[in-house]
């Protein structure tokens, strides 16, 4: 017979079969296929069947339910093209299939991630991690790596750049990048798909310095929650997000007053010991204690605190009481505003833990003095005007002046 939609629509299995395919009379090698199923139900699909070095093999065109009986036909003919010109459709399938298995994208990241983890500082490697395996790009997740185009990219870092901002989507772009770019080396791709993809558009960085009614809105803001302690540590101390999110309660010495940064966790590579005022102790003391943990914020073993997505609720109690910001901006209004009150550059930069400005070249090789008098003062300083802003109160602003030497 002739296999059309009015005469497949009249087969049916027959004396007790189970499985029957029936072929058309035109075009050699292409069937009908039906299989019995449970309850009773008949499995209908197109196939190709044709022969491959001695051996029989079959080709699923798809189900008969869905594909109409031209459209099956035409990719019949196709099929059996590649045949006649000695290829195996069959073979290839399987093949990718295979290959697909093993090169899904979260696979690759998995893999990736191994070799990325001796490589770089756990801050950031939990940051890599966490663009490459949340939800920012899991759609994508469950694709063969070499696959995947520059529109899914493209689509990907839209839906980012809406639902998290530009910042974000700017970030994932880059980390994204960076795998593909190591798949490459790998032999998993042949070109990056992230290049020419879309860049979201970045903010004015380095620009937005807070004011004092700003300072006194994002305080107020803030819950009596992780996240609002970590932003109001971040005033005070200047620090970075990182260094707040990941403090432990084994860097802090309440004898001394001090809090250390350990090397693995600075940017720098070094060791930062700070002091604190006052306001921060004040700020921890508000953070209970638990013997199983060593992290003060977070809800994750060994991690501290990753929930950073809470700043949009934080904007939305503060509403139009501040202009756009990211977080790290509280750091540049800190060393701005120390500035403003008299501190001097090469203290608000041991206070920043920058090897930079003075300390650059042969200066910090032989300059290797830490400050501690003048950055306590300095510190404490600015914590008294916080204070003084977040309360209300008036206060005197002087001067401040280096502390002597001898």
């Amino acid at each position: 017979m002739k296999l059309d939609s009015r005469s497949v629509a009249a087969l049916d299995l027959l004396g007790g079969k189970t499985d029957v395919i029936h072929f058309d009379d035109d075009l050699k090698g292409f069937g009908y296929r039906l299989r019995a199923a449970a309850g009773g139900k008949v499995v209908r699909s197109w196939l190709v069947q044709y022969r491959r070095a001695g051996a029989t093999r079959r080709l699923l065109l798809g189900p008969g339910n869905v594909l109409a009986a031209e459209a099956a036909r035409a990719a019949a003919k196709k099929a059996l093209a590649r045949v006649a010109l000695g290829e195996d459709p069959q073979g290839d399938r399987a093949e990718r299939r295979s290959k697909d298995k093993l090169t899904r994208l979260d696979a690759m990241i998995e893999e990736y991630l191994k070799g990325k983890q001796i490589e770089v500082r756990a801050s950031t490697f939990r940051e890599v991690k966490r663009y490459l395996t949340g939800s920012y790009f899991e759609p994508l997740h469950s694709m063969p790596v070499d696959s995947i185009s520059r529109r899914d990219i493209a689509a990907r870092l839209v839906i980012i750049s809406r639902e998290n901002g530009n910042v974000t989507a700017a970030c994932a772009r880059t980390t994204i990048s960076a795998f593909f770019t190591w798949a490459m080396q790998m032999g998993l791709v042949e070109q990056n798909p992230v290049i020419g993809a879309i860049q979201p558009k970045d903010s004015e960085p380095g620009s937005h310095v807070l004011t004092d009614p700003e300072i006194v809105a994002l305080w107020r803001a803030c819950g009596d929650d992780d996240f609002g302690r970590v932003v109001k540590l971040l005033v005070v101390t200047g620090c970075r997000r990182g260094e707040v999110g990941g403090i432990r309660w084994s860097e802090l010495d309440p004898d001394k007053g001090t809090w250390t940064i350990p090397s693995g966790r600075s940017k720098n590579g070094r060791a930062h010991t700070l002091p604190l005022p006052q306001l921060a102790w004040e700020i921890i003391e508000g953070v209970r204690h638990r013997a199983t943990r060593d992290h003060l914020f977070g809800v994750h073993a060994g991690e501290g605190f990753t929930n950073w997505h809470a700043k949009g609720n934080l904007d939305a109690r503060l509403g139009a009481a501040i202009r756009p910001y990211h977080l790290h901006d509280i750091r540049r209004s800190v060393a701005t505003r120390m500035a403003d009150l008299g501190v001097q550059p090469h203290i608000i930069e041991q206070i920043l833990n920058h090897q930079s400005g003075h300390k650059r070249g042969p200066a910090g090789i032989y300059n290797r003095s830490s400050y501690e008098r003048d950055v306590r003062a300095a510190i404490v300083l600015w914590a008294d005007h916080v204070r003084a802003l977040v309360d209300g109160a008036e206060r005197k602003v002087l001067a401040f002046a280096p502390l002597a030497t001898t």
